[in-house]
């Protein structure tokens, strides 16, 4: 099993920052991806960004250019810095990680955290 932890969200103006952190613990020793999902109310939760364990990265086309996707590997933890936010990213920001297993993989989430930005 795989805990994931999050934090960093909160309330902040259009066009401030954020940076969101998230720490994986457990067996931590196969995640291949990590990276983070937001969900708006009313909405399906979308991916926003996910690194690999070879830092191979992969934004959606709304996060590209404003949204950096880091990851530690010795630490495991995966943070996302946001920048130039606008109210439509307003949604709760879940920590996402895939782990091998010997047929197939594992996927786990975090608890989630709030993202406002008002404008």
């Amino acid at each position: 099993q795989v805990q994931l932890v999050e934090s960093g969200g909160g309330l902040v103006q259009a066009g401030g920052s954020l940076r969101l952190s998230c720490t994986a613990s457990g067996r931590t020793n196969s995640l291949i991806l990590m990276g983070w999902y937001r969900q708006a109310p009313g909405s399906q939760r979308e991916m926003v960004a996910t690194v690999t364990s070879a830092d191979s990265t992969n934004y959606a086309d709304y996060a590209k250019g404003r949204f950096s996707i880091s990851r530690d590997n010795a630490k495991n933890t995966v943070s996302l810095q946001m920048n130039s936010l606008k109210p439509e990213d307003t949604a709760v920001y879940y920590c996402f990680a895939k782990s091998l297993k010997l047929i197939g993989s594992n996927d786990y989430w975090g608890q989630g955290t709030q993202v406002t930005v008002s404008s």
